[in-house]
């Protein structure tokens, strides 16, 4: 299925995240703190300590950007300590701004937020 979707430009980032999942089947609610490093529309790279169980499907807030569980699947556990997530829905252009506003990166320092949109 995502092999015939279309491809979004990925673009670097550093914004401070959180990923939330259930352990033991519904019992218990965990979170781990992680970096976005990279996102897209449909994608993002996570920066997080991978020497735990990550599991498939888990969500990510972002309470920079005050976005809050976007529903996500792990695709790729790689080597670096980074994971590769798919988002369940596309991230609108209005929620990408936010993030890329509230990014530590030095490309977006001129990023301003409009507040009429």
């Amino acid at each position: 299925m995502y092999d015939r979707e279309t491809r979004f430009v990925m673009e670097e980032t550093l914004n401070h995240a959180r990923i939330e999942y259930t352990e033991k089947g519904v019992m218990h609610m965990a979170s781990r703190r992680c970096m976005v490093l990279a996102i897209s529309a449909s994608t993002a790279i996570l920066g997080i300590v991978t020497q735990f169980t990550i599991p498939e499907q888990f969500c990510l807030d972002v309470p920079e950007a005050r976005i809050d569980r976007i529903g996500c699947v792990l695709k790729r556990v790689n080597v670096n300590n980074t994971i590769e997530a798919r988002f369940l829905r596309l991230l609108s252009e209005r929620d990408m701004d936010r993030i890329f506003v509230y990014s530590h990166h030095p490309a977006h320092r001129d990023r301003l937020l409009d507040l009429r949109a």
